[in-house]
């Protein structure tokens, strides 16, 4: 058996992988699960500081501080990075014979748990938030719910901390239990909740701010939780004149670099920038529970504005995914989406 054309002949004449080529995978996948525990460290220290009132990682190195707590608390939240880092190199290590394109499947069906946990999350927050405003509007609240419930019911903070969180658990649950990532069902609410609205307008005179509403919520994240998805399926529009005909070595170099320069970049950047402060585009509508101005419509800004975190999370992780297997058709490992066109001879 010839080589597979992987770098450095990784492909040997039995069918093994040299050592040192073996050690070239361990630091491709060092490299990969540091990005994700980097990037969970991240959101970790950003919930603490933001939502907890820790003072951060910035007067560690001479910034100002989130609150009053004793400068002790930043070296605690400094040291989850440093945890994070050795936690992927550790993992990395002892599962030296884990092969790229196993590491990338099972970074991939992690990526599958969190969006099918999200998607559950939409459909039940938008319903259960659909039935109170529908409530609210008509003013039946007070009367199935109690008058005082009816009236925390109208905070945002109340409604967000008090039956949004809880449904969103409840999500995580169920999505550990289904396989099904339902984006074909979620487009499918998205056309009857517009249906809707088109049938009590112009058959019944009946609309309300909160129809409206859940169509965007749905919406907005059918196009944004199923990237990830999409990419994982090759379902994205890929716009070139010479991939097509590249060998896969050549698509390898080409995915690997694109991953990392215009992908796991870009996600890096949304991150970054949406939660790098509490005023910012994604902390600040989350924190203060954000409504839209109709007082009667879904209490679900704030989440849509999370929506793109999610997406930025989810798609930072499926590229991750991607180069490890990008890498695995550069080194010529069997199993790649070429594999079948370019076989090992």
């Amino acid at each position: 058996m010839a080589a597979a054309g992987g770098v450095g002949n990784d492909v040997s004449a039995g069918g093994n992988i040299p050592e040192g080529t073996t050690a070239s995978a361990v630091s491709f996948r060092t490299f990969g699960w540091l990005v994700l525990l980097i990037m969970a460290a991240f959101l970790l220290n950003n919930y603490l500081t933001y939502w907890q009132d820790l003072p951060g990682i910035a007067p560690v190195f001479g910034g100002q501080a989130n609150g009053s707590m004793p400068i002790v608390w930043s070296w605690v939240q400094l040291a989850l990075y440093a945890g994070a880092i050795v936690w992927a190199v550790l993992l990395v290590q002892r599962t030296k014979d884990r092969s790229l394109r196993e590491d990338s499947k099972r970074i991939s069906d992690i990526n599958a748990y969190l969006i099918r946990a999200m998607f559950f999350a939409v459909l039940i927050v938008g319903l259960v938030d659909a039935v109170i405003s529908f409530l609210r509007v008509e003013g039946l609240l007070a009367a199935v719910v109690g008058a005082d419930m009816a009236a925390s019911l109208g905070r945002s903070q109340f409604r967000g901390g008090y039956v949004h969180m809880p449904l969103i658990g409840l999500s995580f649950v169920i999505a550990a239990f289904t396989r099904t990532l339902g984006f074909i069902w979620l487009a499918l609410l998205v056309v009857v909740a517009e249906l809707l609205i088109v049938v009590g307008r112009f058959i019944l005179s009946y609309e309300q701010a909160f129809m409206a509403d859940l169509v965007r919520f749905w919406y907005a994240a059918l196009f944004l939780f199923a990237s990830a998805y999409t990419l994982l399926e090759e379902g994205h529009v890929r716009v070139d004149v010479f991939y097509a005909g590249m060998a896969s070595k050549t698509k390898g170099y080409v995915n690997a670099i694109g991953s990392i320069v215009l992908g796991m970049s870009l996600c890096a950047v949304i991150i970054l920038i949406g939660m790098a402060g509490k005023q910012n585009v994604i902390n600040a509508p989350i924190l203060s529970y954000e409504t839209t101005q109709a007082g009667f419509g879904l209490y679900v800004k704030y989440l849509m504005a999370g929506f793109l975190g999610v997406f930025a999370v989810t798609m930072m992780i499926q590229f991750v995914s991607y180069f490890l297997d990008a890498i695995a058709d550069i080194r010529g490992e069997p199993g790649g989406r070429d594999h079948e066109n370019h076989p090992v001879n």
